[in-house]
């Protein structure tokens, strides 16, 4: 279920700021600040127990994981990019290491899941599961940098393990366009990115694009990245904080 604020009982769309389709009230921004501590999303919904943060390279996925863990009180599951062996020699040598990148990712994922659900925190996840699945796996095999053979036999184990785990209660995609990812990118000049193409961003992000247009496996929000600068931008964080808190009281509250 793909959750939007309706404009209409608004008034004029003009008072309101905009994510792409949803419009937030900048005069509710209060009630969240003005919570104590202990009213945190845990103690309102035991049920929410995975949040997760999709979106291609650059498009702040770690930022707002840190944020809004920090505002509800949650914990944060990061990509392992600082410990992964294979991400600096995939960026070097994609044909011989993406196979290895992508088998390393899903096994750190699937893990990431298993605990979520065994413990008993609400926990947000940077990037999850599906998009090794959708995105990044199919990528590498489309541009001829992972052989036939080991992608089936990627897709074959994703699936054996989809079917032992559940979707995340709500999944929040970071929409961003190249010119913004390639800004993100620079700006935390990390070695092993120096070498990403543009060329690779742009057919990762058509698949990102198709992928979300058919997400069904849970509810959804979308987020332009291009619009709203969470990371240094306090009103444009605490529409996202607004948008995030009201959608998980509507689900949790309808079910």
């Amino acid at each position: 279920m793909l959750l939007f604020l309706n404009p209409t009982r608004f008034g004029t769309v003009k008072n309101y700021f905009p994510i792409g389709n949803l419009f937030f009230d900048h005069h509710l921004l209060y009630f969240r600040r003005e919570r104590p501590k202990s009213d945190k999303m845990d103690h309102l919904h035991p049920e929410i127990k995975h949040v997760a943060i999709a979106g291609n390279i650059g498009a702040g996925k770690t930022t707002l994981s840190t944020k809004l863990a920090k505002h509800f009180g949650w914990d944060v599951h990061y990509e392992d990019t600082t410990d992964n062996p294979y991400l600096g020699d995939f960026y070097k040598d994609m044909p011989r290491w993406s196979f290895n990148l992508q088998i390393y990712f899903l096994n750190s994922r699937y893990r990431q899941v298993l605990d979520i659900r065994r413990g008993e925190k609400t926990v947000i996840q940077d990037r999850s599961i599906y998009e090794d699945a959708h995105i990044f796996a199919p990528n590498l095999h489309e541009m001829g940098l992972m052989s036939h053979r080991d992608f089936d036999n990627y897709i074959r184990l994703f699936e054996l393990m989809t079917q032992q785990i559940s979707p995340p209660d709500l999944m929040i995609y970071l929409k961003a366009d190249i010119s913004t990812l390639v800004s993100h990118i620079e700006s935390r000049g990390r070695d092993y990115e120096s070498t990403m193409s543009i060329d690779y961003l742009k057919k990762l992000n058509q698949k990102y694009n198709k992928w979300i247009e058919g997400y069904k496996e849970g509810n959804l929000m979308i987020i332009d990245a291009n619009t709203v600068d969470f990371a240094n931008n306090p009103e444009d964080l605490g529409q996202v904080i607004n948008q995030v808190q009201g959608e998980l009281h509507g689900l949790f509250r309808t079910s």
